[in-house]
């Protein structure tokens, strides 16, 4: 039977330019280079190779023998929501309301949100960098502008020039980003620095948004968490924080977080939830309230972990002729480079097809980060003892 001949569409299917303009992830790239295979180390996401507490998934196996399957609120159930206001009050030392939190599928749908909700095309964004590449494409998906302030090593730190964040933060600025500790650097905002940022973005109307996932994840012993705008803003700031439960609570599957807003924008905050995930599977906020009610324990053991891990990978790396690894203040990857290599993404693709080792690209977070590469620390010591052998392996070649 002969084919029939089918018209060709007279408008192609294509998206909107700016989606087709967006950048692909280059951690994914170079991830599906090595994924399948059983030899590597992977190291180039953030996560924990740790399963989430046992105590954390019961509260969500009790949730689903009770049958509690249906829709639920908007912003959450508010047990959740309780929950997240008492953690936070207890954090930062302030009273932050329920009616301030909206529970949410996960922190990058709380960006995303967020964005939505204070973003209009054309609209300017400044953004500390480099960073996670979500973070400054969720603008462009918005038709926003995205202007760069890029973070420095100084005196063998990485460190924020506040002086040059604040010129970038004119009054024709919308909305200003900071993720504090940072991923990739881990670079951690100074306490002092925070009053000084808020104070401009308050005198100029411009809206702060903090992406505080990794705030619980310090170095310093002796803190609590990271320096938090959440501590110093009045209740109706212009100030929105987005966090999650991936990070501290190593719950990286179950994609919940929460965004703290003032009290009328999380009013119509409602509504964009609405449009876009409605609600959150309960037995998840379950799961979430019991790490928040009795997590602490684990946080302060991951933390001590991170701490060693970290010390035991920066000095593996340092131990390398020709590798530079500047101190920072928290999260869990350490953010390096080797002199004479410049493309991050050959290399990374290059230790992943010859050492059998993942890490992720410098380049992924920005122009800033090319050269760098990321290894994420919160894994065993004795796979970060072999990621460093193999290193040694590839480099030794």
């Amino acid at each position: 039977m002969d084919a029939i001949e089918r018209p060709s569409p007279a408008f192609p299917a294509v998206p909107r330019p700016v989606i087709h303009d967006l950048a692909a992830s280059l951690i994914r790239e170079v991830a599906n280079a090595g994924m399948g295979r059983t030899d590597i180390l992977p190291f180039w996401f953030g996560e924990s190779d740790q399963a989430t507490p046992s105590f954390i998934r019961d509260a969500a196996v009790r949730s689903l023998e009770a049958g509690e399957t249906f829709y639920s609120q908007n912003l959450g159930r508010p047990y959740l929501r309780e929950a997240i206001s008492t953690y936070l009050s207890d954090l930062h030392g302030v009273a932050i309301a329920p009616e301030r939190i909206a529970a949410v599928g996960s922190g990058v749908s709380g960006l995303m949100l967020a964005m939505q909700t204070v973003l209009a095309p054309g609209d300017r964004v400044v953004a500390v960098t480099p960073l996670w590449p979500n973070i400054v494409e969720i603008p462009k998906i918005l038709g926003a502008h995205v202007a760069r302030v890029p973070l420095q090593v100084s005196v063998g730190r990485w460190s924020l020039d506040v002086e040059q964040l604040l010129a970038a933060l004119t009054p024709e600025t919308r909305l200003c980003i900071i993720n504090s500790p940072n991923n990739p650097t881990g670079w951690t905002t100074a306490p002092e620095a925070v009053g000084v940022i808020l104070a401009h973005c308050r005198k100029h109307g411009i809206w702060l948004l903090s992406d505080d996932v990794y705030e619980r994840l310090v170095h310093d012993p002796s803190r609590r968490s990271a320096p938090s705008f959440l501590a110093q803003a009045e209740p109706g700031d212009r100030v929105m924080s987005v966090n999650s439960f991936s990070k501290a609570w190593s719950m990286t599957g179950w994609r919940i977080g929460w965004i703290v807003a003032p009290e009328a924008v999380v009013t119509d905050l409602t509504k964009v939830i609405e449009y876009n995930t409605s609600c959150i599977l309960e037995p998840v906020q379950r799961a979430a309230t019991a790490a928040l009610q009795h997590g602490e324990p684990e946080v302060a053991r991951l933390r001590a972990h991170l701490r060693t891990t970290r010390q035991l990978l920066v000095d593996g790396l340092r131990a390398f002729p020709g590798f530079e690894v500047p101190e920072a203040g928290g999260a869990m990857y350490v953010f390096f480079r080797i002199a004479g290599q410049g493309d991050s993404i050959a290399l990374a693709k290059r230790l992943v097809a010859e050492a059998g080792l993942g890490l992720a690209p410098g380049a992924a977070f920005g122009p800033e980060g090319e050269g760098w590469l990321r290894w994420c620390h919160a894994v065993t010591e004795s796979r970060l003892h072999d990621g460093l052998a193999r290193l040694a392996g590839f480099l030794g070649d």
